[in-house]
């Protein structure tokens, strides 16, 4: 199952305390109390694991650890480790304390989400002319806290989009190397599958239904994952009784999540032309053609239509390279 979504408590560690300590030796009884060390930070890392988010599933929090206090014999505490969550490339972070956001938006990118405390100072620092045997010190200062919604929006070439059991998958796997899963029912992509065809990265976007965008169906849980995809292709099943009104229904619920997925670049086709007559997919691809002139027939089984789609793949790398 894959975990798109994520909110848990991030906390920093603390600065650990100053300390209050004198030389030993006779007739040098001076400070000798030093700093406490600095609280771990928690950073964000970029992966190219889709499912890296899994390991958070059943965490509430994550924490960084003290900094070490000061010690005696001007030896600073040591530092802590700083915590690192992996990320899938892609996420966006959401500080629900703060408001703000941020991106991961390539492999081995760190951000910095919750900064540890600073060390306070020791007897040490507060040595003066007046003042040569001080007992002051610093309390470490606490490390950053605040609560984290991580939101994987996925980073694709081409998108493949339209209502349940409409060959997505099928394309996928006969494009790339993907074993998405592939059934004569509606819904058996329940999570989006991901799949390469030379330098391009295609995204099967689970099937969106006639109010998707107000939850039905699989809701808007993965509308989002079609605002990070450059181009859209959109998969109309033959086997629909009105592929055009099906065509509409689908871009109706992308302009309602967000009007500018209307603008990207899609290309239109009626899939699985071999499971109905010539004469029948003819009239089906008229009444398409008249919602978007550009329409194609298109079947997994049928060598001269993936071409034709192979064609199209190949324009799209050539834009990427520009």
């Amino acid at each position: 199952m894959l975990i798109d979504e994520v909110t848990i408590r991030i906390k920093a560690g603390h600065g650990g305390k100053g300390a209050v300590a004198f030389q030993k030796i006779k007739f040098a009884h001076g400070p000798t109390g030093t700093a406490g060390g600095a609280g771990g930070s928690v950073f964000a890392e970029g992966v190219s694991d889709l499912g890296a988010l899994n390991q958070l599933r059943f965490k509430k929090d994550v924490s960084a650890k003290k900094g070490m206090d000061g010690r005696s014999q001007f030896r600073d505490g040591e530092d802590s480790e700083d915590e690192i969550v992996k990320v899938p490339v892609g996420t966006v972070i959401h500080n629900l304390d703060t408001g703000t956001d941020v991106e991961v938006t390539h492999v081995g990118e760190k951000i910095c989400i919750a900064k540890g405390g600073r060390g306070g100072r020791g007897n040490f620092h507060f040595r003066s002319s007046t003042n040569t045997t001080p007992r002051e010190c610093e309390p470490g200062l606490p490390g950053e806290e605040f609560t984290i919604r991580f939101e994987l929006k996925l980073i694709a070439d081409i998108g493949l989009i339209g209502f349940p059991n409409a060959g997505k998958s099928s394309l996928l796997n006969e494009l790339s190397s993907a074993k998405a899963k592939v059934a004569n029912y509606p819904f058996t992509t329940l999570e989006p599958n991901l799949g390469a065809y030379y330098g391009l990265i295609i995204a099967d976007i689970p099937g969106l239904i006639e109010g998707a965008s107000e939850g039905k169906g699989l809701g808007i849980k993965f509308l989002r994952h079609v605002e990070r995809t450059r181009v859209l292709f959109h998969l109309v099943s033959a086997e629909s009784e009105d592929p055009a009104k099906e065509y509409e229904a689908t871009r109706n619920e992308l302009e309602k999540y967000n009007p500018e997925l209307l603008k990207k670049k899609e290309y239109v086709f009626l899939s699985k032309i071999d499971t109905i007559p010539p004469a029948e997919m003819k009239k089906k691809l008229t009444a398409l053609k008249k919602k978007n002139k550009n329409a194609i027939a298109l079947s997994v089984l049928d060598s001269e239509s993936l071409k034709e789609v192979k064609k199209i793949l190949a324009e799209v790398e050539k834009e990427k390279e520009v």
